[in-house]
């Protein structure tokens, strides 16, 4: 043994360190995990590092299976520590000191002064922090030394232990710990203890494996030839009048014979195999040469295989069961005796459970005692302990439930149904009632802050097999545990917890004894509560609760609800990523949609948008007023879904917007939005080559302006589905658009076509969403289109419902966008038009018919500006442009001055210098006005302005 050269008081700084933890301060750097964790556990039961209350418990004792195991392994354990101060001690399940050997007498000296003997409780919850406490807490082997424990009385030594298991259930046996001085202390007795603890689990096994061969001995001395019984075949052999039994059927039957070994109630079962077979199952009670007991199950097909094996008579039994009668055999001997008494329980071996599988023949007469026919043949199917076949049985139910678990957990990538998923996959297979806890930043998609003590959780899912007198907490409460409770303790320490009688634990009951009081008095009495951890992130607890079943909470019970929270907390981590990204992508999405309706007169609109099933995508529709009180009306697509999606479709909006403003013809914005497109996919300032973002952009668009004055409605597309128009008869017409391909493909010019529609006309626009999906091609949906927006008149919004409700389901698998624009027009009282000569006298006929035709709209408040704006206008037209020069004045939400001329140039506006004599009109305009801008047409261009109107002409 090499001593520590430094004691870990000096190299860790764990004198300062136990000291700030003990105030309170964070130490996560200067402590090991597994010593801050149990220091956690430690304060959370509140232990006072200076004062303690150590239970005794005397004649604490092990059973004789369990010490003729450990007893040479001890023994040569002690001989190597001879020349060594070290001492062993042995302690049962519980962390009680069974045993104490070895060690010179200065260390005995000092483990007596700390009364640390037979009959000291030296579990973690007790003394706190040491070998034997937190290895049984930590469920493996620890070591601790010096300021590492966390009572004061046990800092001058230095320990190793770790726990003893029963190879066969998993159960904790007992735990083995090595003691020495501080001084002398060395992280390699960890693997020492280790190794000890293996040789005794060995030799456990090899108990095991002889009581095994005793119980089988003793069923075959109990007919008699125990020599002619054959070995352990590979396959049954039938006779040419037999059919051979599968491998299927021998599953069954050895599944249902070892619930049968595991139900002591039981002698008897028929099963009824997938080949359609039936067979009968028998349970007996075997007794060893030595005293073993145990239980035999012997099995009979009707109609199946006839082993190639002597006749066998009966003779008497070596154990006491009577012999069968002449011409019986030990199977209908047995059932009859079943028939007039139940066969004895036989008491199982502490936890030391062994099946057998084997197969051997008996006979039965021509006809069995119940009147069966003759011709089924029994053998011995299954031999070992009553424990077996419910060690076995859980065994086998645990990994069917783990097998369900990854089927039925994480089957959608919502937060609340997996954690719904988790709760039903696990009541009543594994628990009574189950509670799923997180807390809202899970739920929505947020990354959780560090939870612990007093974190405020939602409960999210409650499963239970009846319903609860007294329901801890409901669907949607807020819950705040208190410290001492298992769940505050998971989330401290970031470990499960298990509670086998919750009658004893008050910390849980210290969470609202009222409440929790009824809930013991109505039959829950036990616990495991394990932390959602993913990823190293805590998301929340989960309780497991029995009541109806009378078996508590063990370790093996611990290690599967850890693989089933495990699962799902991935699943659940999984969920709300995604929850984050969607709703990262739904916020992007909505922000860059329409808010609200554009201030215009020309069309009434409606419009909807439904996000994909498979989340947000690009598809996105504007409402766009133009000057001369026009309109723009816009649907597009962006291909694909996600932020990638919803981002090009924002940049395609505003590119969309920009173009308007320079009040281009609709060829002319969707050949600028083609350029645009072709430039993202092409990755010309936008994402690098190999970003996420990058890759082919394909989108669509279908763009209209429609004219409230002429009534006319101009339209052209880039690979969008044609529009439709209502006409106000309620006929329907899908206008025939030149079909041009998607925007990014280039070369290629767009085409328009200009209509004339009748007022009230509905114009609908909408994605490829709407009519085209998997199960319906475009064509079908476009009928039903037809036939939904065919008949009566309707208002927009009521369109907008009927379609909606006819063509699409309750989550449709692609985004829809759709907009439903009926027409107005704007009458000839509202409109006034002069046809001007290129000559100046002009100028002040114009500013009279201005003046005059304000005064019978009752505007004379915009006379003087009209006047002047109209004039300066006029004026650059015919000075500096060719005619005809119109002039015009609109009165929508705005008054509106056009002029006309046939020129292509434009006018810019600009500051005029000191020593100009010109330049300055258009300074003025702007300045008048609200909006001016130009904008061109096929035979010139118009320059246009918009006053507000009064408040009372509104």
């Amino acid at each position: 043994m090499v001593p520590l050269s430094v004691a870990w008081d000096d190299i860790g700084g764990l004198v300062d360190a136990h000291e700030r933890f003990l105030a309170g301060s964070l130490v996560e750097s200067d402590v090991r995990d597994s010593v801050l964790d149990s220091w956690k556990r430690c304060r959370s039961v509140g232990l006072e590092p200076h004062r303690l209350l150590v239970r005794y418990t005397e004649d604490v004792s092990l059973d004789e299976r369990f010490r003729h195991a450990a007893d040479p392994v001890l023994a040569g354990l002690t001989s190597s520590f001879a020349d060594a101060s070290m001492t062993i001690a042995l302690c049962d399940g519980q962390g009680r000191m069974v045993e104490r050997l070895g060690g010179d007498r200065q260390l005995r000296d000092r483990l007596d002064a700390v009364r640390f003997a037979p009959g000291f409780d030296a579990s973690e919850s007790v003394v706190g922090t040491n070998g034997v406490g937190t290895a049984l807490a930590e469920r493996g082997p620890v070591y601790i030394a010096g300021r590492e424990h966390f009572a004061d009385c046990l800092q001058p030594f230095a320990c190793a232990g770790a726990p003893v298991r029963d190879p066969l259930s998993g159960r904790i046996e007992a735990v083995l710990d090595i003691t020495c001085l501080r001084d002398q202390g060395d992280p390699a007795m960890v693997r020492m203890v280790r190794e000890a603890a293996r040789s005794i689990e060995a030799r456990l096994l090899e108990q095991a494996g002889l009581r095994e061969r005793a119980l089988l001995a003793a069923y075959r001395r109990a007919d008699g030839h125990a020599g002619d019984w054959p070995g352990q075949p590979d396959g049954l052999r039938p006779d040419l009048d037999g059919g051979a039994l599968g491998r299927i059927d021998m599953a069954v039957l050895r599944a249902k014979a070892e619930e049968l070994i595991a139900s002591p109630n039981r002698t008897l079962d028929e099963v009824t195999l997938p080949s359609g077979r039936t067979a009968t199952l028998l349970r007996r009670q075997v007794t060893g040469a030595a005293g073993e007991t145990g239980v035999a199950v012997e099995a009979r097909v009707l109609g199946g295989p006839r082993l190639r094996h002597p006749d066998v008579a009966t003779a008497p039994a070596e154990t006491g069961t009577p012999a069968a009668p002449a011409g019986e055999g030990r199977l209908g001997s047995a059932v009859r005796r079943s028939a007039g008494s139940a066969v004895t329980r036989s008491t199982p071996a502490p936890q030391a459970p062994v099946t057998t599988h084997t197969t051997t023949r008996t006979t039965t007469p021509a006809t069995t005692p119940d009147g069966e026919p003759a011709g089924a043949e029994g053998w011995l199917l299954l031999v070992g302990e009553p424990g077996v076949g419910r060690l076995a049985m859980l065994a086998r139910r645990r990994l069917e439930l783990l097998h369900d678990a990854s089927v039925r957990i994480g089957t959608t990538l919502d937060v609340t149904r997996t954690a719904e998923e988790l709760a039903e996959v696990t009541v009543p297979r594994f628990a009574d009632f189950v509670a799923v806890d997180l807390p809202d930043s899970v739920l929505r998609g947020e990354e959780p802050e560090a939870l612990g003590g007093r974190t405020a959780l939602r409960r999210v899912a409650i499963r239970a097999v009846r319903k609860q007198p007294h329901n801890l907490y409901e669907v949607g409460d807020t819950v705040e545990y208190v410290p001492s409770t298992p769940q505050a303790r998971s989330l401290e320490t970031r470990q499960s917890v298990i509670e086998p009688v919750l009658t004893e634990a008050d910390g849980w009951i210290a969470q609202d004894p009222e409440r929790l009081t009824p809930v013991l008095e109505a039959g829950i009495h036990s616990l495991i509560t394990v932390p959602l951890r993913a990823r190293g992130t805590t998301l929340g607890v989960v309780s497991f609760y029995r009541s109806l079943q009378p078996d508590s909470y063990e370790d093996d019970d611990l290690s599967l609800a850890q693989e089933l929270v495990g699962r799902a907390a991935i699943c659940i981590d999984n969920a709300r990523r995604y929850t984050r990204e969607h709703n990262t992508a739904l916020a992007l999405q909505r922000s860059l949609l329409p808010r609200g309706r554009s201030e215009q007169s020309a069309v009434e609109v409606a419009y909807r948008y439904l996000p994909a099933q498979a989340g947000v995508g690009g598809d996105w529709f504007d409402v766009i007023p133009l000057s001369g009180a026009r309109v723009a009306l816009v649907v597009g697509d962006v291909v694909g879904h996600g932020l990638h999606a919803a981002a090009t479709m924002g940049r395609l909006r505003t590119a969309v917007h920009n173009f308007c403003s320079l009040d281009l013809s609709p060829d002319d914005l969707l050949t600028h939005l083609d350029d645009l497109v072709g430039r993202l996919d092409r990755g010309e300032g936008w994402a690098a080559e190999n970003s996420p973002d990058s890759g082919i952009v394909g989108a669509t668009c279908l763009y209209a302006v429609y004219d409230p004055v002429s009534r006319r409605c101009t339209l052209t597309r880039a690979g969008h589905p044609l529009p439709a128009v209502v006409a106000p008869d309620g006929s329907v017409e899908f206008v025939d658009l030149p079909a041009c391909p998607p925007l990014g493909l280039g070369g290629m010019p767009f085409e328009t076509v200009e209509l004339e529609l009748a007022e009230g006309s509905r114009l609908v626009l909408y994605t490829d969403g709407l009519v085209e999906d998997r199960h319906r091609d475009i064509d079908a949906g476009l009928d039903d289109l037809r036939a939904v927006l065919a008949g009566a008149d309707r208002s927009p919004e009521d369109t907008c419902e009927a379609v909606l409700d006819a063509l699409l389901p309750a989550r449709p698998g692609d985004d829809v966008a759709l907009l439903v624009a009926r027409t107005h027009s704007l009458g000839a009282d509202r409109v006034a038009q002069w046809d001007l000569p290129s000559d100046p006298a002009v100028v002040s006929r114009s500013r009279a018919a201005v003046t005059a035709q304000l005064a019978e709209w009752g505007l004379e408040e915009l006379t003087f500006t009209t006047e002047l704006i109209a004039s300066e206008l006029v004026t650059n037209a015919i000075r500096h442009a060719t005619g005809p020069v119109q002039l015009r004045l609109l009165r929508d939400r705005a008054l509106i001055c056009e002029v006309s001329d046939g020129s292509g140039t434009s006018p810019r506006l600009r500051r005029a210098q000191s020593t100009d004599e010109g330049g300055r009109g258009l300074f003025l305009v702007a300045q008048l006005t609200e909006r001016w801008g130009t904008r061109y047409t096929p035979h010139g261009k118009v320059i246009w302005t918009e006053q507000p109107l009064p408040g009372r002409c509104r």
